[in-house]
């Protein structure tokens, strides 16, 4: 009975996703191929043998941001390392690529220091050590790695001092976040599961080798470190809860869902429930996934969770998610209903278009056309090149999607009419959403596995207005992570969070991009800051970059 329900739901929501198709904003968003004149060359590998262990389809994620603060946002890209039985003549490093301006870019992964070789999975980037400049943190398959930026171009290794290798376990997502409130970041650092290349876990299909499942290893806690300002992290998983649930952790992000101004953790799992770690203001969690509604779809299932987005996609001021998922299952929307509640909007939404057929990784909430309104893009890909052998209906190397917000959180499927970039078939993994010319609109970084990756160059509608906030903190974190911050322009209002790790075990956004339509200024920008304070500007002139410092006002980018 419970199928012939799901498939029911299932059969509403592509009808759903179905209407609105070939409206005349279908070709307002415009996403080109700039792949072959970015001059990033860099292929990542999984480091695989023919042997198959799990880690290998999980890889990687990826960062978009300043390191150097020039202005213009640079990409790192996380990769593989060999496993056991691969012999590679020369070792796999991640890879910093500097942003020269008009779609160059120079690889510094050497000079800069961040040409890491171990296995990378997560990234996350926040300014720990509040010297100015954003440090990176790699949650790798093996012990992880703690960057500090030395403000000249270079990243110093920290892990040691710091405190924060973490062991050796399977990274997944990462987030910066202030727990207590105390104007340092913490860090949260999500854990896969129980992986050791030793004991072979063989499967096939048909005689066809595969992939193992996540079910056959155990799930492992996540950890939480604790800043102590002075360079050093403590680990306080146990006193703040968090060792508590062991689960296979995947994407992360950190909201204020209960809006009472302090930092909770949602950590989307794979073939478990997902969980949401509310704080009581003072660095200790509880485990609120059932109770707020987040844990489980509309069908009482756990997903097959995979990356993690948030936004107020329908502009009634509650913070949304949206989780993508396996081959199978629709990606997931929880819509905020106040009060730490979310229901499984999927169905109503017509967030499913297009996207059941695909494995679901990379994803976020991008208001492309700059109409106000958050789009949706995900990147699809098979974690298994046999996967097509096995069911033709499959596919390893997939076209990405694009789900243009109609308007109040309705979502059209508009891959097929968005331009020569979603055309492009790999098997993509992370992805990273910001405006790599500084031309006001989002631009879009996928790393693909196996492959190189792929950049795609938005050309937005003439005339529409938008507007960047970057925030500093005075008596909040420098970077002012887990600040909300609310536009209002021409009637509507949008709200957004500073993130620091989203999406499928990456990092974006730390520039807050609004789009605001025809309006020529905003009438108010408020924003509330981490541990406390609003401050509200009005008549804020729109098409520009804000550097906006806490208690001293809007500094012109």
């Amino acid at each position: 009975m419970r199928r012939i329900v799901a498939v029911a739901w299932m059969a509403c929501c592509l009808v759903a996703a179905g209407c609105g198709r070939g409206s005349h904003r279908d070709e307002m968003i415009r996403l080109e191929d700039a792949t072959a004149r970015s001059g990033i060359a860099f292929v990542h590998t999984d480091g695989s043998s023919g042997r198959r262990y799990i880690v290998e389809a999980m890889s990687a994620g990826l960062a978009t941001f300043d390191y150097d603060l020039d202005g213009l946002v640079d990409v790192y890209f996380l990769n593989g390392a060999a496993l056991p039985g691969t012999m590679l003549p020369t070792p796999p490093t991640n890879a910093l690529y500097r942003n020269l301006g008009d779609w160059r870019f120079a690889d510094c992964s050497s000079s800069s220091g961040l040409d890491d070789r171990g296995f990378g999975l997560g990234v996350a980037v926040g300014d720990c050590d509040e010297e100015g400049f954003p440090d990176v943190y790699l949650n790798n398959h093996g012990p992880n790695t703690l960057m500090v930026n030395m403000g000249d171009g270079t990243f110093m290794d920290a892990t040691a001092s710091a405190g924060v290798s973490g062991g050796d376990l399977v990274g997944a997502g990462a987030c910066f976040v202030d727990i207590d409130g105390d104007g340092d970041l913490d860090l949260y650092v999500g854990n896969y599961l129980a992986f050791d290349p030793a004991v072979r876990h063989e499967r096939a299909v048909d005689g066809i080798p595969t992939y193992p499942s996540p079910r056959d290893f155990p799930g492992v806690p996540d950890q939480l470190y604790r800043n102590e300002g002075d360079g050093t992290f403590s680990d306080v998983s146990g006193e703040s809860g968090i060792d508590t649930c062991a689960a296979r952790a995947m994407g992360c992000i950190s909201a204020d869902v209960d809006r009472d101004g302090d930092a909770d953790i949602l950590v989307v799992n794979d073939v478990d429930p997902n969980m949401l770690w509310v704080n009581d203001g003072a660095g200790r969690f509880r485990e609120m996934g059932l109770a707020s509604g987040l844990a489980y779809n509309a069908f009482g299932d756990e997903n097959a969770g995979m990356g993690v987005d948030c936004a107020d996609c329908d502009g009634d001021g509650e913070l949304d998610f949206l989780v993508t998922t396996y081959r199978g299952q629709l990606p997931v929307l929880y819509r905020g209903l106040g009060g730490a509640l979310y229901e499984d909007a999927t169905a109503t939404s017509g967030v499913s278009g297009g996207t059941v057929s695909q494995v679901k990784w990379g994803c976020g909430f991008v208001d492309f056309d700059d109409d106000s309104w958050c789009d949706i893009f995900i990147v699809n890909g098979h974690t298994d090149d046999t996967a097509e052998a096995i069911d033709p209906d499959a596919c390893y190397r997939c076209e990405n999607s694009l789900l243009r917000n109609e308007g109040a959180g309705h979502f059209v499927n508009v891959t097929g009419s968005a331009g020569d970039g979603l055309r492009r078939r790999h098997s993509g993994r992370g992805a990273a959403f910001d405006d790599l010319d500084n031309d006001g609109d989002v631009d879009v970084v996928v790393l693909n596995s196996r492959e190189r990756p792929t950049l795609l160059s938005n050309g937005r509608p003439a005339g529409a207005a938008w507007i960047d906030v970057e925030l500093r903190g005075t008596r909040a974190n420098r970077s002012g992570i887990g600040a909300t911050v609310r536009v209002t322009a021409a009637g509507r209002t949008a709200t957004r969070q500073v993130h620091a790790g989203r999406g499928y075990q990456g990092h974006f956004g730390s520039r807050l991009h609004f789009g605001l339509g025809a309006a020529s200024h905003l009438d108010t920008l408020e924003i509330d800051w981490p541990g406390g304070g609003t401050e509200v500007y009005h008549a804020v002139a729109a098409n520009r970059r804000l550097l906006v410092v806490q208690g001293r006002g809007i500094v012109p980018r």
